[in-house]
């Protein structure tokens, strides 16, 4: 067997050789104990596959080391491993327009050209995918699915989006976030063969398709039993649609997002969720509204899938215990993940088929996975640290559409009134009991401006004026992060030119909608649309950020929790009970401020 050896190459980055480091004393014991076997005619290849993986992605290919041409090191200023990969990353964020039926899927058939570069086109064919589309609650049915087969013992990959905090909260490996150092490895591995292949017909790709890309990679090479992919957008064109032979698929609540991309009916959205269905493979789905329940029953018998609709998970299957993902909705999500858990064991041959007609009990198995799974900025509850006395409390749920703000609004009052009647259990004096006069509900908000706040803010009012709850104050404030780029450097220092005339435009349809009595239903402010609001707001020549007794801009989120931390202070008897909704983005800037 010859021995594997570096072949040299240009220098390039710190980064990469960090990344190569990093991999290689972490598993330094193992090529120790297994040198032998490396050398010797007898070894197999079927001996130790992850290691010989492992150190295939080194030892057979090139790596860029660092310093000048003659070998220098680099300044001791450089740019942290990670943040140089992250840099790179962001380098692929465009603002062109995402993929649709206008421009061809924006060329989607490139893909299996990146996939050819990456050695890819073979290997993805044998992951054994669970491929989930949908508007609402597809991030959660992947990971419920992907904790119940973990919890039988497989070797799990998850990709999903977005990420809140960190870029790797996209890759999980049996349910943890892939580490910096090997997520390191397979960037540059991809970057690198991606970089010197790619031209001017077959470009290198873009920010989310790479990603994509790094998972197929990394799920190959970490060799997991099992992928649970989540849709980006829509169905059809998005990237991991390159699988062509899934072993199940599943199709989650239905409703109105992205519609200047994916149209604006039920039956457009379904259709394009609807491209994930692949012919003859199993696929589920839940209760979905007639227009669009028609079209992907026609796009199933077009392509001979035998469609199954689920209903949501009976409570009584969970043995007294709760979901771990809160909220009446999750368990729509959790039944659609049963069935899909379940019709992957049997195609793999890891589960016998009568075993699946007996829906009056659930395997240990799966009641832990359902019971013990955890999602980022769903229905997230954090008492903020800085507080000792614990009374500012963030309720977080990066809901974005109306349907979904709706459910949030739910949750947000049920959780409320629920807290209250906790902590009067545990009161010895009856005089120490709280009222939700000692709650004040504030609403900390923000959504992208390609969403109509007129179809949001009016759903979460009435929701929760519905349920007894309403708002001493809305605060509306810009995302930290910015889209053009990925990581804790691209945090933004306090602009005091900030735009703010988005902000501006919610706080005067908030203001519009609450308006009179508290009580009453609201529809919209007028028949006013959203965007000649914004135009006015941005003509206008007050730019400076504006309070009201109801609402309030901040220039910042720092400073908006910096108000929030010192209205505590000043109302020792009032516990403040903030939502925060309406961006998953908005929802992760603020995790990342109170955890610091």
């Amino acid at each position: 067997m010859v021995r594997p050896r570096f072949r040299p190459v240009q220098p390039n980055t710190s980064g990469q050789y960090f990344a190569a480091l990093l991999l290689l004393v972490g598993i330094f014991p193992e090529i120790l104990t297994h040198s032998i076997r490396l050398h010797s005619s007898a070894y197999s290849d079927n001996h130790h596959p992850p290691l010989k993986q492992r150190l295939g992605l080194f030892l057979q290919s090139p790596i860029d080391m660092p310093g000048d041409d003659n070998g220098l090191p680099e300044s001791q200023h450089a740019v942290p491993p990670y943040e140089e990969a992250l840099i790179a990353l962001s380098s692929l964020i465009t603002k062109k327009t995402r993929a649709d039926k206008s421009n061809k899927g924006d060329q989607f058939d490139v893909m299996f050209d990146y996939l050819k570069i990456l050695e890819l086109d073979g290997q993805i064919s044998q992951i054994k995918v669970i491929h989930v589309a949908g508007t609402k609650g597809k991030g959660s049915t992947c990971t419920f699915t992907e904790s119940i087969l973990r919890n039988c013992g497989f070797h799990t990959g998850l990709f999903t989006s977005p990420h809140l905090i960190d870029v790797r909260e996209r890759f999980r490996l049996d349910g943890m976030d892939i580490s910096e150092g090997k997520f390191l490895a397979y960037f540059w591995w991809c970057w690198n063969r991606l970089k010197e292949k790619t031209n001017e017909d077959v470009p290198m790709p873009t920010y989310f398709r790479f990603l994509a890309l790094l998972a197929f990679k990394i799920f190959v090479a970490e060799q997991v039993d099992v992928a649970i992919l989540e849709v980006g957008l829509g169905g059809k064109f998005d990237p991991t649609n390159v699988v062509q032979a899934p072993i199940v698929c599943g199709i989650s609540s239905l409703g109105y997002d992205h519609m200047e991309i994916l149209g604006h009916t039920l039956g457009d959205i379904a259709g394009e969720k609807a491209g994930i269905l692949k012919h003859g493979v199993p696929a589920f789905t839940v209760s979905q509204p007639d227009e669009a329940m028609a079209v992907l029953k026609k796009k199933a018998s077009e392509l001979d899938v035998p469609l199954q609709i689920v209903m949501p998970l009976d409570i009584s299957l969970l043995n007294g215990l709760e979901l771990g993902l809160v909220g009446e909705h999750q368990y729509i999500n959790a039944g659609l993940a049963i069935a899909l858990c379940r019709t992957w064991l049997q195609k793999t041959g890891h589960l016998e088929g009568t075993y699946l007609d007996q829906p009056s009990s659930l395997p240990e198995q799966f009641v832990r996975g359902l019971t013990t799974a955890s999602l980022q900025g769903r229905a997230q509850i954090i008492i903020d640290p800085c507080i000792r006395s614990g009374d500012l409390v963030f309720y977080l749920d990066g809901a974005h559409s109306p349907e979904s703000m709706e459910v949030c609004a739910k949750w947000f009052c049920h959780t409320i009134k629920d807290n209250v009647q906790r902590q009067n259990s545990l009161e010895e004096n009856p005089q120490d009991a709280v009222t939700e006069e000692n709650f004040a509900p504030i609403l900390l908000f923000n959504c992208m401006s390609v969403r109509d706040p007129q179809l949001l803010l009016p759903r979460l009012i009435n929701t929760c004026s519905h349920h007894g709850v309403h708002f001493q104050k809305a605060l509306f404030v810009p995302n930290m992060s910015v889209y053009n780029k990925v990581g804790t450097y691209a945090l933004p220092s306090n602009d005091p030119q900030v735009d703010l005339s988005w902000q501006l435009t919610l706080q005067k349809l908030w203001n519009g909608l609450i308006h009179g009595d508290k009580g009453r239903t609201f529809a919209s402010t007028d028949d006013q649309s959203t965007s000649s609001i914004h135009e006015e707001v941005k003509d206008s020549t007050e730019k400076d950020a504006t309070s009201y007794e109801s609402s309030s801009v901040f220039p910042s989120l720092p400073s908006a929790i910096r108000w929030l931390r010192d209205s505590v202070q000043q109302n020792r008897s009032v516990r403040f009970q903030v939502l925060v909704t309406g961006s998953l983005h908005l929802v992760g800037d603020v995790l990342r401020l109170i955890r610091r």
